[in-house]
């Protein structure tokens, strides 16, 4: 894979796996499976190694979960950051672990493990002030979780009052997972469904979805449980480690897995690991794995955190479960920005408790790869709750009634041309600009959160305008009155009300935002920040040149083409300034360099290159962000500052052209204020 193929597809890996995040911690309701999350991830991860230059800085791989929050719950901040695990997909990664571990602590001698179960939860941290419970919140994003005090309070098994022991903190922060057993996931769907309501899914979404009600009586309706697993005080507790820890904690009065193995070595938390994989339909939890920490809080202390996870610990998870089916058909879907998508239509088939009906076949080259025909019987693997996928044909069973699939030369919605914009571009896009299936797509991202956040239209309704004609770009948004919302079927004047509200409320928008809004391609939240801190002004950013747009950080020439494409596009010109005829007022205060008093690298626009000895980059780039700086992939005029280690190469010579302040590893310690 060459440099733009990698940055075209590192840009495909951060917005699935962003949209993943954002479906799975913040709705609730996940589209992709935590397997194929995994392989998502392992992607990206691969692909940022191999390309470091390219790595931007609100990578999915530095954060937790989604910075996406529910209106009705207030925002809290943790003291310290929820971080996640990384994964072990296998028996030979978990010895991978116990050797790193092994290596980083210079161990002759088995490592003592701690093995919990990987309970499929929501994860939670309750915050006890005296020994009272004060504050409850979910897990977020990491760095800022929802505040669910009053639903966790609904909980039977929660502590209100801590038992009181001599050794009480003041101030202790426990963090567990709240589930439902499976029983009672059983009984609650049963309910739902006798009631005409839709099942939940799984354990997780439901224990989700309960904690995460407006109304704290439904949340106390639901029966619900929590188990603690890890803690945080100002004042040591007496506990050398994890084992030790779990005592404390039911000691205070919460409940925690009973049977966590502690074992010296990794060949005896194996054995655990195939026994409960065997056993796990038998368990009264959902695991999908167990969780491997070192036990020791010393020996946790030596070997430290990476940015969104503990060096310590590690999830190994089961393998996906799968079953034979039936391929129906393969039907194309058109995205926002006209990708043609293949779908297999598969013969109902239940995994792990979900009905499968469908898979995601991502483009021609997957399907040749893996000869996949219409009517094959083909080994389906349940990736997630929605979408699951197609990993092998049975060719056993084949009869030669089967049909390749041959990819569209026209787009299946509006009948337009369907091409490659080039042959390195495994994606077929719809050519039409005005094509209705790019319209809905585009509506639903345009009032989506990160954009104008009218969150009252919902995808029905946009389907249901643009079938009749009534919406026909998205200024046509602006024009909606309450009469015609209201005589809609199942809208009345109340929700018409909350709609043409909502509307109102949008029309003043941060410029950034406007920007994400228009559906650029390529275009996400972070170029969109960039481009409106750069230009200033939604005329300015119209008149930049591709060159002026390509001296912004992380912006190349397919970005650039992208957006001069679309400001040169007539009818996009013609709706931008329909919007704001209409109303809509760009806020364009700036958005501001970090300013941090006294900070070593306030205000800097920092470039990383070649290796360091001391940090890895990620942590050198985390550590530059936390004194005030600002962490850019690529050279520019915009640079302040290049850090360059051994072996720097193109982008140091590119600083050196430009006249830009060029440092070397010992001097960026030194600021950073490190001492050996």
């Amino acid at each position: 894979m060459n440099r733009d193929s990698a940055s075209e597809r590192l840009e495909e890996l951060y917005a699935l796996i962003s949209e993943a995040n954002e479906r799975y911690y913040g709705a609730d309701s996940p589209t992709i499976s935590d397997a194929e999350y995994d392989t998502l991830f392992r992607e990206l991860i691969q692909l940022e190694k191999r390309f470091p230059d390219l790595v931007r800085q609100d990578s999915p791989a530095k954060r937790v979960g989604s910075g996406a929050k529910a209106a009705a719950f207030n925002p809290v901040r943790h003291r310290r950051p929820m971080l996640s695990l990384d994964n072990a997909l296998n028996e030979e990664e978990a010895l991978d672990f116990d050797r790193r571990i092994r290596k980083l602590l210079n161990a002759q001698d088995n490592v003592n493990y701690l093995c919990e179960y990987k309970f499929d939860g929501l994860a939670v941290e309750l915050v006890y002030e005296n020994g009272e419970l004060m504050l409850a919140s979910t897990r977020g994003d990491g760095e800022t979780g929802e505040d669910v005090t009053a639903n966790v309070r609904t909980i039977a098994n929660v502590p209100q009052q801590l038992r009181q022991v001599p050794w009480l903190p003041k101030t202790f922060e426990v963090r567990g997972e709240v589930l439902l057993a499976v029983e009672s996931f059983k009984r609650l769907n049963e309910e739902r469904v006798a009631r005409g309501a839709p099942a939940f899914a799984n354990p997780r979404n439901a224990a989700a979805g309960s904690l995460r009600q407006l109304d704290w009586r439904v949340t106390a309706s639901r029966p619900l449980e929590f188990f603690a697993y890890g803690a945080a005080s100002e004042t040591p507790l007496p506990a050398g480690g994890q084992s030790g820890l779990l005592r404390c904690l039911k000691e205070l009065g919460f409940a925690v897995q009973h049977d966590a193995l502690v074992a010296a070595g990794m060949d005896a938390i194996l054995r655990r690991y195939r026994e409960l994989e065997k056993e796990r339909d038998k368990l009264p939890y959902e695991i999908d794995g167990v969780v491997v920490k070192v036990d020791s809080f010393q020996q946790q202390d030596q070997l430290g955190l990476r940015s969104r996870s503990p060096r310590w610990a590690v999830a190994l998870k089961f393998a996906p479960r799968e079953a034979f089916t039936a391929l129906l058909d393969i039907t194309v879907q058109v995205g926002r920005t006209g990708t043609l998508t293949p779908v297999a239509e598969l013969e109902p088939v239940n995994i792990g408790g979900v009905v499968v009906k469908r898979a995601t076949l991502h483009n021609q080259e997957e399907i040749d790869r893996k000869d996949i025909r219409i009517g094959d019987t083909v080994v389906v693997r349940r990736q997630g709750d929605v979408i699951p996928a197609i990993v092998a044909v049975v060719t056993a069973k084949r009869t030669g009634r089967e049909s390749k699939f041959q990819f569209p030369v026209k787009c299946p919605v509006c009948g337009g041309p369907a091409a490659r914009e080039n042959e390195e571009d495994a994606a077929v896009r719809c050519i039409n600009l005005h094509c209705p299936a790019k319209l809905g797509e585009r509506l639903k991202h345009f009032v989506s959160r990160g954009a104008f956040d009218i969150d009252t239209i919902g995808e029905k309704l946009i389907d249901q305008l643009v079938e009749a004609g009534r919406l026909k770009s998205p200024a046509d948004i602006f024009t909606l009155t309450f009469e015609e919302i209201a005589a809609l079927e199942r809208k009345g004047k109340k929700s018409a009300a909350n709609l043409i509200a909502a509307i109102e409320k949008s029309r003043r928008i941060p410029f950034h935002r406007f920007i994400y809004a228009l559906g650029i391609r390529h275009v996400g939240e972070r170029t969109a920040k960039a481009l409106a801190e750069a230009s200033g002004s939604l005329e300015e950013l119209m008149a930049m040149s591709p060159g002026q747009l390509q001296e912004i950080g992380d912006i190349g020439p397919k970005v650039s083409e992208a957006i001069r494409g679309f400001f040169s596009d007539e009818d996009e010109c013609r709706t931008l300034r329909r919007m704001l005829e209409l109303g809509v007022e760009i806020e364009y205060a700036a958005l501001g360099r970090l300013t941090a008093g006294g900070a070593s690298f306030a205000g800097e626009l920092v470039v990383l290159t070649g290796i360091l000895a001391s940090m890895t980059r990620e942590e050198a780039g985390a550590r530059i962000e936390a004194e005030g700086g600002k962490v850019l992939s690529a050279v520019s005029k915009q640079t302040t500052l290049v850090i360059a280690g051994e072996k720097a190469g193109s982008k140091l010579k590119k600083a050196e052209l430009l006249g830009i302040s060029v440092i070397g590893e010992e001097e960026f310690v030194e600021r950073l204020g490190i001492r050996e």
